[in-house]
C-alpha cells in the first residue's frame, strides 16, 4: 500500500540518516513533523510495508471504526495522523506493549495536539523535516561538514564550486518542496501561490477548527511577514505593513491567531533568540528572526522573480531593511540548510542580537555542552574585515566556548582567513 506515496526514484534526504540511526538504536515509533509537501510521506514510505493515508476519507472512516487496524506486525506508515488522533494513542499503547524497532512511522503537518491525545513522550520520538537543502537538490558536492565544525577540531576548509549568485537565485525561487521544484516556471509559481491558498482556505480550518473570516487580511499579513524575512521586525510593524492604506488596523487579537495557526502548520519557521547559559553577554534581545518554511514562498507571495531579485527591484517591500531583499532570501536559504545539518548533529539553533542592534550574528549552532559554532551569511562573493566584526566580538565575549566561526557566501571557494574564520560558499556546506 505504501507504493501510493513512495517516490520513484527516491532522493535520499539528510533526515534518512537520522531515521536509520534511531531505528537501529531501537526506536519503535517515530513521528516526522513538518509542513505539507516537504517530503515526509515519501521518506517514511521507504521504510513502511503498509500505509494508511488519513487525508483519504475512506481510509479515515475505516480507521475510525477500528483504529487498532494500524497495529500489525509489519512496519506501518500513518500519514497525517492528526486527522485521527486515536491512532496516536493506539501506537503509544503498542510501544508500551513491546513494538519492534521501526514498526510505526507517523507523519503530520500540524502541531496542534488533540486534547484527548497523550503526548507520547518517551514512546513516540519526534523528528522535524524541512524542504530540501542545496545538497539534497544536487547543487554541487559539499566539502565542508557542519558536523565536523561542531566537533571543535577546527577542520581544514577547502573546495571550489561553480555555483554563482544567479544559481542561488534560481534555487530560491525554484523551492525546496520536492514535487513543486520539478515543475516548469509558470506552473511552479501557480503551485506556490496555490500552496498558500490551501493553507488559508483548508489547512487552518482543519487544524484549528476555526474558519478564517477575512482571508484577504490573512494573505496581506502573510505577505508582510514574508517581507520581514531574516529580520526581527516586531509583530506590530508587520501588522502595520499588512494594513497600510486601510482605515483601521486589525486588532492584535485578530492577527495573533494568524501567527499561531501558521506556526502550528509549520509555514512560519522563525529562529528563536540564542541565550547563552553562562550569561557572558548582557542586553541580548529575545525577539525571533522571521523565516517562512521555504524562501520560495516568500518570493511567491511578494511576486518577486529572478529578474526582480537580481536587479534589486523588490517592488517596494514594505518592511525597512539594510541591503536588498535578495540578501534576506539568501540568508533564509542558508538558514534552511544549516538547520537541517544542525539537527543531524543534535545541535540547537538560534540567532544573536543585542537590544540596540550593535551586534548581530545570523545563526548560532549550539551542541549539548553549550559550545557553539557561529555563522554570518553574506550576499557577496568576497569577504572583508568589516564582515567578520561581529564574529570577533563574539569570540572576545565567550572565548573557548566558540568552537568555530564561519562566513557563508556566494563565492567560488572555501578557505580559512588568517584570523581563523572560515569562509564557505553555501553550495559547499553539508551535514
Amino acid at each position: 500500500m505504501s507504493d501510493g506515496v513512495r517516490a520513484v526514484p527516491y532522493t535520499r534526504r539528510v533526515v534518512d540518516d537520522e531515521l536509520d540511526e534511531l531505528i537501529a538504536d531501537g526506536a519503535a515509533a517515530i513521528a516526522i513533523d513538518g509542513a505539507k509537501a516537504v517530503g515526509k510521506s515519501a521518506t517514511a514510505a521507504e521504510r513502511a510495508a503498509v500505509a494508511y493515508l488519513l487525508e483519504d476519507p475512506i481510509t479515515r472512516q475505516l480507521l475510525e471504526a477500528d483504529p487498532t487496524r494500524v497495529n500489525v506486525d509489519e512496519p506501518v506508515l500513518i500519514d497525517e495522523w492528526q486527522r485521527l488522533p486515536a491512532t496516536w494513542d493506539v501506537v503509544r499503547r503498542a510501544v508500551d506493549a513491546g513494538a519492534q524497532p521501526g514498526q510505526f512511522l507517523l507523519t503530520g503537518s500540524a502541531s496542534a495536539t488533540h486534547p484527548g491525545t497523550h503526548s507520547g513522550a518517551g514512546r513516540i520520538l519526534k523528528i522535524r523535516m524541512r524542504p530540501m537543502t542545496l545538497v539534497e537538490r544536487g547543487i554541487g558536492e559539499p566539502t565542508v561538514s557542519v558536523g565536523e565544525l561542531l566537533g571543535g577540531s577546527r577542520p581544514s576548509v577547502g573546495g571550489q564550486t561553480p555555483v554563482k549568485l544567479v544559481d542561488y537565485v534560481a534555487e530560491i525561487v525554484r523551492s525546496g518542496f520536492p514535487a513543486i521544484r520539478q515543475l516548469g516556471d509558470r506552473v511552479r509559481r501557480a503551485q506556490l501561490l496555490g500552496y498558500v491558498e490551501r493553507v488559508i482556505d483548508r489547512d487552518i480550518p482543519d487544524a484549528t477548527g476555526r474558519t478564517i473570516r477575512n482571508p484577504v487580511a490573512l494573505r496581506r499579513w502573510l505577505a508582510a511577514y514574508a517581507a520581514a524575512t531574516a529580520t526581527t521586525t516586531s509583530f506590530e510593524k508587520i501588522r502595520d505593513a499588512a494594513s497600510a492604506g486601510e482605515n483601521g488596523k486589525p486588532a492584535r487579537t485578530t492577527t495573533r491567531p494568524y501567527r499561531d495557526a501558521l506556526e502550528a502548520l509549520y509555514v512560519l519557521d522563525p529562529v528563536t533568540a540564542w541565550m547563552p547559559t553562562g550569561n557572558h553577554i548582557s542586553e541580548l534581545a529575545a525577539a525571533p528572526k522571521h523565516h517562512l518554511v521555504d524562501p520560495a514562498l516568500a518570493a511567491a507571495v511578494l511576486g518577486l522573480g529572478p529578474e526582480a531579485l537580481l536587479s534589486g527591484d523588490d517592488g517596494g517591500v514594505p518592511i525597512p531593511r539594510d541591503g536588498p531583499f535578495l540578501g534576506a532570501l539568501f540568508e533564509s536559504l542558508a538558514v534552511l540548510d544549516l538547520r537541517v545539518f544542525a539537527q543531524r548533529s543534535e545541535a540547537t539553533v538560534g540567532h544573536l542580537r543585542t537590544h540596540r542592534g550593535e551586534h548581530e550574528v545570523d545563526l548560532i549552532l549550539e551542541r549539548h555542552d553549550h559550545r557553539v559554532v557561529a555563522f554570518e551569511i553574506k550576499l557577496s562573493a568576497a569577504v572583508n574585515d568589516s564582515d567578520v566584526t561581529h564574529l570577533h566580538w563574539l569570540r572576545d565575549k565567550i572565548g573557548d566556548e566558540l568552537l568555530d566561526a564561519v562566513i557563508v557566501t556566494t563565492g567560488p571557494e572555501a578557505y580559512r582567513r588568517a584570523d581563523g574564520i572560515a569562509v564557505v560558499p553555501a553550495a559547499l556546506l553539508g551535514p
